[in-house]
């Protein structure tokens, strides 16, 4: 298969959404933001999945860099930073709302309560088990 060209990249949703965070710890660090209270590198590192501090650094600048997440200095100790979503990141809820939805349908050994979506639509769901 021949190598699409930088050129022709564009224009296509899929690619472009698989650029900006479709790789697996993207969607994690944004998942523990999402839904749970990460927010901090540190908070991030500790995640259960275990994602390597290089990665990690990794993918947070690209997400910095595709304004998905602000980096800012953090109120606590201004010598480190505090990963928030901007205005882009929020509109991905949706496509995060709509994974969930479609792995509690087909993901037998989901971890996800049932009731999940309907709780965080109401404003009452914990995050869901195994996140941070």
């Amino acid at each position: 298969m021949a190598k699409i060209s930088k050129e022709k990249w564009v224009g296509c949703p899929f690619r472009y959404a698989a650029a900006a965070f479709g790789d697996k710890w993207s969607m994690l660090i944004l998942r523990d933001i999402m839904f749970g209270s990460a927010m901090r590198y540190t908070d991030f590192v500790k995640s259960e999945e275990g994602i390597a501090t290089n990665v990690l650094a990794n993918r947070l600048e690209h997400l910095v860099n595709n304004e998905i997440l602000d980096k800012r200095p953090d109120p606590d100790d201004a010598r480190k930073s505090i990963y928030l979503l901007t205005e882009k990141g929020k509109d991905l809820a949706p496509v995060f709302l709509a994974m969930i939805q479609w792995s509690q349908k087909w993901d037998d050994r989901t971890l996800v309560p049932k009731d999940f979506l309907v709780n965080l639509l109401s404003g009452s769901a914990p995050p869901p088990p195994g996140d941070s």
